[in-house]
């Protein structure tokens, strides 16, 4: 009989040497994957060192727990680790063997929720091997590119792009305004006067906030200022992107 555990929070080539029982949870759950259609996941050697920290936990402490006194919560553990997520969530259990446990995880609803979540793209296993019983932990995430502040700014110009309006480049004055006032709570930095100023936080760039989509469609403005800033939570590990546009 395994015994479970589970929580969730609502974001890589394997790189490490995994254990015969993780190599064999990474597969199962790939494979329960595919047979639903779904993506792979993929390892992400960040996770599981996050999972291989709490494991040694369970294992020490002999009982199921998502976190005991004196430990870091899993967004804390796995942003220490060097994760980068959306969305992260975490499958534990206790068992005989890794056969039991991935067993056990895709009968119980909750842990098989995480293993064919869409939403999920990346996993870190973990286990620990205590008194003839295997304490296994399962971190995943919806990982999120951990971007500098150009490569922010590009994606945004790229999409202002699509409306035919030009951002100002990385020497330009307006491009420090706007990533100044990317760091303000209102008003506008520097002596320019845009007609139009949009601050958002976001872990997608693949859209522009629908407020500022509207405005373009105004076709009015003949260009953009683009600046990117620090994530107010970029320390908690969900990555999310600060940014600021300014219309004239």
């Amino acid at each position: 009989m395994a015994w479970l555990g589970l929580t969730a929070i609502s974001a890589t080539a394997v790189a490490q040497t995994l254990s015969p029982q993780q190599e064999f949870l990474f597969e199962e759950t790939n494979q329960a994957r595919a047979e639903q259609r779904l993506p792979p996941l993929q390892w992400d050697n960040a996770l599981a060192q996050a999972a291989q920290a709490h494991a040694e936990w369970l294992a020490q402490k002999g009982q199921l727990s998502h976190q005991y006194p004196g430990e870091a919560d899993l967004t804390a553990r796995a942003a220490q680790a060097g994760a980068h997520f959306q969305t992260i969530a975490e499958n534990i259990a206790l068992g005989p063997d890794a056969k039991v446990i991935q067993n056990q995880w895709m009968k119980s609803p909750p842990h098989r929720a995480n293993i064919l979540d869409p939403d999920l793209n990346a996993v870190g296993f973990a286990v620990v091997e205590r008194g003839g019983s295997l304490y296994a932990v399962a971190d995943f995430e919806r990982s999120t590119p951990n971007l500098t502040a150009d490569q922010v700014e590009e994606a945004v110009a790229r999409l202002l792009s699509a409306h035919k309006l030009q951002a100002a480049g990385l020497a330009s004055n307006l491009r420090q305004d706007a990533r100044q006032t990317c760091e303000m709570s209102h008003g506008t930095a520097g002596g320019s006067s845009p007609m139009f100023v949009m601050r958002w936080q976001s872990s997608d760039l693949s859209q522009l906030p629908s407020a500022l989509e509207e405005r373009l469609a105004s076709h009015q403005y003949q260009s953009a200022a683009v600046g990117a800033c620090s994530s107010a939570n970029a320390e908690q590990g969900f990555t999310t992107y600060r940014v600021a546009v300014l219309l004239y």
